[in-house]
């Protein structure tokens, strides 16, 4: 393989018999990524990347934008030319899909729903039919909200059955912290990581409940996939590397990472650092292997089967509809080298 020095590093990619290679003084391509959120554990890969010089590495210029929620980022990076890529809980995406909307996934990081209900460690509940009678923050219109009734349903309960508190999502961990709520309908790596030293509390995960579907990943539009897909390709692989990276003990350099690169952002080390934590729960077997990032079919099909028979989505959707396959392999993690 042909090795070219490339912006103060070397970079090296090769997928099938596709190389991608950064050159020496190349001028950067821009590449706007739409995140999920403003800056959490979740977002380690790319702040990681950035503050080793990864991308540029790899002839990338990556201006990253917060966001407002999953479904939200989904919405605009398929719906406008603004952004080349997202990042979301790519059930979102696979939801807007169902609907006409051009986009579709290229890596999934996290392979099973970190979606769930944070109940006090001393209610005593153990899954949805002890929340009956209880009043539960959620946020209408979030990732959570399409899942709540198949949830409830599998504790044999109705929306009637309990007290549903819609709240906004920037404020949704604060309200079930101080007592507001008994339980609250959220990521459950953020929210526990953020409210236990107030509320100790115990999650229920959806995915213990019959929804277990795929979560963070990133994904891009139909045209940006026909039009940038060199740039994707190589993003993708950049982050998933640096995801593998991270989980390979190096933890607590990302969350540093994170802090330098958003200095304003007042953000707590301690909890970055139990939400990466609380993350790695939700990567499954792709850790050991080192091969966060890949798109496994297996992981793709049952969340197509979840989605349909909550009936999320239309019957008889094929799953590779719905990602685009080998733009992460274990080959190309392996042959991106970043120094």
């Amino acid at each position: 393989m042909t090795e070219r020095k490339a912006l103060g590093g070397r970079v090296r990619l090769a997928i099938g018999a596709t190389f991608l290679l950064s050159t020496w003084g190349a001028v950067a391509e821009p590449l706007n990524v739409k995140l999920d959120w403003t800056p959490w554990a979740v977002h380690a890969p790319f702040h990681l990347a950035v503050e080793k010089g990864w991308f540029k590495q790899a002839g990338l210029d990556v201006r990253l934008e917060d966001g407002n929620g999953s479904v939200t980022a989904v919405q605009i990076v398929g719906g406008s030319d603004r952004f080349d890529v997202g990042q979301a809980a790519l059930a979102s995406m696979v939801i807007a899909r169902s609907k006409g909307l051009p986009v579709k996934g290229l890596a999934t990081f996290a392979t099973s729903s970190d979606i769930g209900v944070l109940v006090p460690k001393d209610s005593g509940i153990s899954g949805p039919e002890g929340l009956k009678g209880r009043k539960i923050a959620y946020t209408a219109g979030s990732l959570e909200a399409p899942f709540v009734d198949a949830f409830l349903a599998a504790g044999g309960l109705r929306r009637s059955d309990v007290d549903l508190l819609s709240v906004d999502a920037a404020g949704k961990a604060a309200t079930y912290a101080v007592g507001r709520a008994d339980a609250v309908i959220s990521t459950i790596p953020f929210v526990l990581a953020s409210v236990s030293r107030q509320r100790a509390s115990n999650a229920i995960p959806f995915a213990q409940h019959g929804l277990d579907i795929v979560s963070f990943g990133l994904f891009t539009s139909e045209a940006k996939l026909a039009s940038r897909s060199q740039e994707l390709m190589t993003f993708s692989n950049v982050v998933a590397k640096s995801w593998n990276y991270i989980y390979n003990g190096h933890e607590q350099e990302a969350v540093d990472a994170i802090v330098a690169q958003r200095p304003n952002a007042r953000l707590d080390k301690a909890i970055l650092l139990d939400q990466l934590n609380i993350l790695k729960n939700y990567f499954g077997p792709a850790v050991e292997q080192g091969s966060i990032g890949v798109n496994q079919p297996a992981d793709w099909d049952k969340t197509i089967a979840t989605l349909e028979r909550v009936e999320l989505i239309p019957a008889g959707q094929k799953a590779t509809d719905y990602y685009q396959s080998d733009v992460v392999t274990p080959q190309s993690l392996s042959s991106l080298e970043l120094k």
